[in-house]
């Protein structure tokens, strides 16, 4: 066999390539720049958060590991929505689905089922790994750790909901948001940290984002023992609001989707 010598313009024709591919692509943008952001807030906040000292001896480790497993619910029902919804479009089955008696709202009922199985099993595993590894019970706080997980579910289902309708509009450049959506609240979210860590202009955003106060909740009733159900309040009342616009928005995608014909073509 002929061995071809070393072209740099033919080497450089692959790089120019995929630049690109970069150049054009809202996807590839966000996987290039977006978690880098995400993971030095998220990180940078857990430090400044230990450094400072707002945690209590010996229960810092159950924060961790309670606020993983509540943030894991949340993962697991969006994304069993959103990925749920995109394994038909892989296997290009959307348009065989909707011609069917099937209507939309049975669809989603359907996927929202799903989500809830994954988000359980999942949780469930965790919850029994954190006690037989770590002693940490998070079920021993009974009805409010129901009341913060259903309200973690229903935000999940709206962050789902979303990326849904993204897809729908903008085609399978948008199938990145079902990794990505989710993870744009967290820096938001005092999953591991309490607001007042923040700077001032995000404790602002926080104040519009459920999921500060589902957090903040779990973190008052390990550390200092009582439920601040004036938090819960405020987090079902935005979440109500959450759930509400995206079952709007993803109404109009979907509609929008039928009327252009986009239906047809996702996953093409």
């Amino acid at each position: 066999m002929r061995l071809s010598i070393f072209r740099p313009k033919r080497i450089w024709g692959i790089v120019l390539r995929h630049l690109y591919l970069l150049k054009h692509s809202i996807s590839r943008w966000i996987d290039l720049l977006y978690w880098p952001t995400v993971d030095l807030l998220l990180w940078g906040f857990i430090t400044l958060y230990l450094q400072r000292g707002f945690y209590q001896e010996g229960k810092w480790i159950y924060q961790f590991l309670g606020a993983l497993i509540f943030w894991n619910i949340l993962i697991r029902a969006q994304q069993g929505l959103a990925v749920g919804f995109l394994e038909d479009i892989w296997a290009r089955n959307l348009l065989h689905i909707f011609i069917s008696p099937l209507t939309i709202f049975e669809y989603i009922a359907g996927l929202f089922i799903y989500s809830l199985f994954k988000a359980f099993v999942a949780s469930i595993l965790m919850a029994f790994l954190a006690f037989f590894v770590f002693n940490f019970k998070i079920w021993i706080q009974g009805m409010d750790v129901f009341l913060l997980t259903l309200c973690l579910i229903i935000f999940a289902w709206s962050i789902g909901l979303l990326t849904m309708a993204f897809v729908l509009i903008f085609g399978q450049e948008a199938e990145i948001l079902a990794w990505a959506l989710a993870l744009l609240f967290l820096p938001f979210s005092a999953v591991f940290y309490p607001v007042e860590v923040l700077p001032e202009s995000f404790q602002s955003i926080a104040k519009i984002v459920p999921t500060s106060y589902i957090f903040e909740t779990f973190r008052k009733i390990l550390l200092e023992g009582y439920t601040p159900y004036i938090f819960i309040g405020k987090a079902y009342f935005l979440v109500f609001w959450y759930f509400l616009l995206s079952v709007g928005i993803f109404l109009i995608a979907f509609n929008f989707a039928k009327k252009t014909g986009k239906i047809t073509k996702i996953g093409e």
